[in-house]
């Protein structure tokens, strides 16, 4: 009796794992797809000397090596991706909130502003760069010709090391309509009565955004900073078309742009990735810088996670 009951349970339980794999399947098998084999495929190609024409050969950590030593364009490219990580994805999250917070206390024409601080956001990268490097011109733009109309001195902006990833910075808060949009919903879901029980305690606006708004809100930060660091990770088409514009360089058949411009300025991680695996036909090293980027982005994550209460306990 006891084994046959012992042979039931067990029973039940293979049906209840294969019950619950058939659930999982759909994601198990786009996991295995679409992740864990590019990763895996990533980390062998990162150790083979391969061109995407000839077989791969083995070449230990040659690539490694080549990619943090001899390459000339990881290590700014490095430095540019963390300052936009720590710079524009700040600035992105706060300035995201403000307006949000503005839009939020108008009490007439919410609908007007919310559409004109949107709109940017659904401009397509590329025609919004070049439309931002026109503005910027340093000779002809008339962001310059006003600066230099009221006595300000007028930067090179995109032609200039020092100022080409403010530029960025700019064009990346021109477009800052979907956090704008998020934090709206999560500010108009903050209860009402805890603002009134905070108004009769006598508190300050500050006092009320730090121990009510902000606890309530976290979550949505929190979501904001990490999707906004993992864009960030992946920042690729804006400054490279942004040097290409402020270079002049026309491209066409036979002409190869090397990013960066103005001097390094502008690199970025998935530019290298792409430099080493596209125009050099180097896909082990392209690899290499994949794999760091892929490392970024889960230490970033994970800090971030790590941090998560901070924001909850920020009244403490």
């Amino acid at each position: 009796m006891a084994a046959t009951t012992a042979y039931t349970l067990r029973a039940k339980r293979r049906k209840a794992a294969f019950r619950t794999a058939a659930f999982l399947s759909p994601w198990l098998i786009g996991f295995a797809v679409f992740f864990a084999y590019p990763l895996i495929s990533t980390i062998y190609f990162s150790f083979m000397h391969y061109d995407g024409f000839r077989p791969p050969e083995f070449s230990g950590a040659k690539n490694w090596l080549y990619v943090f030593k001899d390459y000339p364009y990881f290590w700014p490219a490095m430095r540019n991706t963390l300052w936009l990580v720590v710079v524009m994805v700040s600035l992105r999250v706060l300035f995201g909130l403000g307006i949000g917070m503005l839009i939020t206390k108008i009490k007439t024409g919410t609908g007007v502003f919310r559409t004109l601080f949107y709109l940017p956001y659904l401009a397509p990268p590329v025609a919004a760069t070049m439309a931002f490097a026109f503005l910027l011109n340093p000779g002809t733009g008339p962001v310059n010709s006003i600066l230099e109309g009221i006595g300000i001195p007028a930067p090179a902006w995109f032609n200039d090391p020092n100022w080409s990833k403010p530029a960025l910075t700019l064009l990346a808060l021109w477009g800052v309509g979907d956090l704008m949009v998020i934090f709206m919903a999560a500010l108009l879901d903050v209860p009402k009565e805890q603002y009134e029980a905070a108004a009769l305690d006598g508190t300050s606006a500050w006092q009320r955004f730090r121990y009510v708004t902000l606890p309530n809100i976290s979550p949505i930060v929190m979501f904001a900073v990490v999707t906004g660091v993992i864009q960030t990770m992946q920042y690729y088409a804006q400054p490279l078309i942004a040097g290409k514009v402020a270079s002049g360089v026309i491209q066409g058949a036979g002409t190869n742009f090397e990013p960066g411009y103005p001097e390094n300025s502008t690199w970025t991680l998935p530019q290298v990735v792409y430099n080493l695996g596209f125009q050099r036909f180097d896909y082990g090293s392209a690899c290499v810088v994949a794999l760091v980027l892929f490392a970024l982005s889960m230490a970033f994550t994970a800090l971030l996670m790590r941090r998560r209460g901070g924001l909850i306990q920020a009244g403490d």
